[in-house]
C-alpha cells in the first residue's frame, strides 16, 4: 500500500484535479468520497493542522469552502444540507497530514436519521434526547 505521506499526496496534486483554487488554497474532489460531489479545501502551504493554519490561509480557506458549495448546489439541485469537518491529529481519523477540509453535501434521506450529524464521528454520542430544563 502506497503512503499517501510519502510524498504528500495534497502537495503533489495533479492540475488536472484542482476544481477551483485561489492564492492560499485548492479544492479537489475526494478520493474515497462519502456522497456525490463531497469535495476537500486544501492549503497550498504544506501544514498538518488547521490550528496552524495563519489567518489569512483561514479565511481563503473559508471562502473556497462557500465558493465550492454554492457551485456544488448550483450543479445538484438534490442536495439540501452539507456537512464541514477536519480530522486533526491521528486520533481524530487524519490519515493525510496535510491540512484539508471535507466538503460533504447531504441530501433528503441519505441516512435513516441524521440527527447528531458531526457527532456520528464516535457513533454512541451521534443520537440524543434532548432534556427539558
Amino acid at each position: 500500500m502506497k503512503d499517501p505521506n510519502n510524498p504528500c499526496l495534497f502537495c503533489a496534486i495533479k492540475k488536472n484535479e484542482i476544481i477551483d483554487e485561489n492564492e492560499f488554497a485548492y479544492a479537489a474532489f475526494d478520493s474515497y468520497p462519502v456522497s456525490k460531489h463531497h469535495c476537500l479545501i486544501i492549503p497550498k502551504r504544506h501544514i498538518e493542522s488547521y490550528f496552524k493554519l495563519n489567518k489569512e490561509e483561514v479565511i481563503w480557506c473559508d471562502q473556497l469552502i462557500k465558493k465550492v458549495k454554492n457551485m456544488i448546489e448550483k450543479n445538484d439541485k438534490t442536495i439540501k444540507g452539507f456537512n464541514i469537518g477536519i480530522n486533526s491529529g491521528k486520533v481524530a481519523g487524519q490519515s493525510i497530514m496535510h491540512c484539508h477540509i471535507h466538503l460533504i453535501p447531504r441530501r433528503e434521506g441519505d441516512v435513516d436519521n441524521p440527527q447528531g450529524g458531526v457527532r456520528g464521528v464516535i457513533p454512541l454520542k451521534q443520537h440524543y434526547t434532548r432534556e427539558n430544563k
